[in-house]
């Protein structure tokens, strides 16, 4: 197994979109639900074990060796904002380019000629990890890792939070981590119907107001 490749895949800075995201913490700042570390924790942990599970037992379900349409689909039922649903497949078309780029796949290629409007970055994901030689747990943990360091990295920037505490955030949060990956990994051995469904509808309704700002520092 390529695990220096899952270092490649989490990285920050491969060229995903990513950084262009806040995970619900630009609405979340500008609430006032969010405003020093520990309140970063509370919301990175929330956002674990709710959209961040459902998204990284989708990635695990792809890199299971699921069907990547049918779990695009099943992406599609677990995530009831528009706008969501509209960024996870623009996220999914960027991982897409720069997945085709850097592990070319006959199974990246299909999906890309099948969902040429794009596919939900998890599913993305999944499928990317298997091209590059990773496994359903490696999968799970890049989603798990990015659904709470993206709102981590954006609130350094929003609230010119002590880089170092947003780490530290980040670290006390491993053994959730674990959790959440080891979950994730173990449903994608199921059927699709039984992959997790948790939501977070706070995230949601602040998706959807945060789409209709004129002015704002993140995509999402």
């Amino acid at each position: 197994m390529n695990r220096a490749a899952l270092l490649v895949l989490a990285d920050g800075r491969f060229p995903a979109g990513g950084h262009a995201h806040s995970g619900g913490a630009e609405p979340a700042v500008e609430a006032g639900r969010v405003r020093d570390a520990e309140d970063l924790a509370a919301f990175c942990r929330g956002r674990l074990h709710t959209t961040g599970l459902t998204a990284a037992a989708l990635a695990a379900a792809a890199a299971h060796g699921h069907d990547p349409l049918a779990l695009d689909e099943a992406a599609d039922a677990r995530t009831p904002s528009p706008a969501l649903r509209a960024v996870a497949r623009r996220l999914g078309r960027q991982l897409m380019r720069a997945a085709r780029a850097t592990w070319p796949s006959d199974e990246l290629d299909a999906l890309a000629r099948a969902r040429p409007r794009g596919v939900h970055q998890p599913v993305v994901l999944g499928l990317t990890a298997r091209a590059a030689g990773l496994g359903p747990e490696d999968a799970a943990y890049c989603v798990a890792y990015e659904a709470v360091s993206g709102p981590a990295t954006a609130v350094v920037r929003l609230l010119s939070l002590n880089p170092f505490d947003a780490t530290a955030v980040l670290a006390r949060l491993a053994p959730e981590l674990d959790h959440v990956a080891g979950l994730a990994a173990a449903a994608a051995s199921g059927s699709i119907d039984e992959l997790p469904a948790a939501s977070a509808p706070l995230l949601d309704i602040a998706a959807e107001a945060h789409a209709a700002r004129p002015v704002r520092l993140f995509a999402s």
